[in-house]
């Protein structure tokens, strides 16, 4: 789909897990970068068994920064650093690898015991080159530590950076913009241009922009300069990401992001000979380096 407002619209590569599916719109050999994103998945919505849940064993990454953002259920983060954190619907986990970091997500025993339920949005971001190889750090905001815009059936959470006159107090490597739009029916809200690079993704329900009506699952890279309007006949949920254009290209291997191929390539070596650090309280097991990795940058 092409029309004067969108560069490109990204549709969904989907994996099916097992009991949920993931819908991955970044990479994609089209376009690789949004602002600083480099990778965007929504995980469900999913109903779990009684008794199951997620279990994302431990597993690596470099130069990048990891956020992780809920509409329903909860996750238990570990790294190794040595954080543990619970995420709930609303709030953020920002990790960021820089030199290096393993952690693991799994679904919290409580709510495994009612049949856990998963809905939300995990993208990546990269890091300025001068930055790629900081230590490696995390960094949990709370849902009421995050601003909320609202009026005339809008409810607009800004995540990262600065929009409608509200900031965000989650850090940023980079120019960055970040925001759950939830619209009730019948509501409007307008999309600025203040972004060298902007997308919107409909996570759930129903939206149009400028009168073409956006699907669910797709990600659509808005043309640079064009102001909109977003508005919802019965309801939905829209998440606006983009930020600065990056001037160099990351390379993605697996979870290893960099400028760098040379790097990627040592961090595919470390990995396979048990160099990363371990995550304390979950060190007995581990994802072991893929032959054909699910996620590879595009030339």
């Amino acid at each position: 789909m092409q029309t004067d407002l969108f560069d490109v619209t990204l549709t969904p590569v989907t994996h099916d897990l097992g009991g949920f599916k993931v819908h991955r719109t970044l990479p994609a050999k089209a376009r690789t970068m949004v602002g600083p994103f480099l990778f965007f998945d929504q995980m469900g919505p999913a109903e779990l068994a009684i008794g199951g849940g997620i279990d994302v064993r431990p597993h690596p990454h470099i130069n990048l920064a990891t956020v992780t953002y809920l509409f329903d259920g909860a996750i238990d983060h570990r790294d190794s650093l040595g954080t543990q954190q619970r995420i709930e619907p609303g709030a953020v986990n920002l990790m960021t690898a820089g030199h290096g970091i393993v952690h693991s997500e799994r679904s919290p025993g409580d709510e495994r015991a009612h049949g856990p339920v998963l809905s939300g949005i995990q993208t990546w971001l990269a890091l300025p080159e001068a930055q790629e190889e900081i230590d490696p750090a995390f960094e949990h905001v709370a849902a009421t530590e995050l601003p909320i815009v609202s009026g005339d059936g809008v409810t607009a959470r800004v995540i990262m950076g600065s929009m409608w006159g509200k900031t965000a107090p989650t850090t940023t490597y980079a120019g960055t913009i970040y925001a759950d739009i939830a619209l009730d029916a019948g509501a409007t809200v307008p999309i600025d241009a203040s972004a060298d690079e902007r997308a919107l993704y409909l996570a759930m329900g129903e939206a149009w922009l400028e009168g073409v009506r956006l699907e669910p699952q797709v990600l659509y890279v808005l043309k640079p300069g064009v102001v909109g309007t977003l508005r919802s006949t019965t309801g939905g949920r829209v998440m606006l990401c983009g930020g600065d254009a990056f001037a160099t290209p990351r390379h993605v291997w697996w979870n290893f992001v960099s400028s760098s191929r040379d790097r990627i390539n040592e961090a595919k070596r470390a990995w396979k000979a048990g160099e990363f650090p371990k995550v304390p309280g979950d060190e007995k097991e581990w994802i072991p380096i893929p032959e054909v990795p699910k996620t590879v940058s595009y030339p």
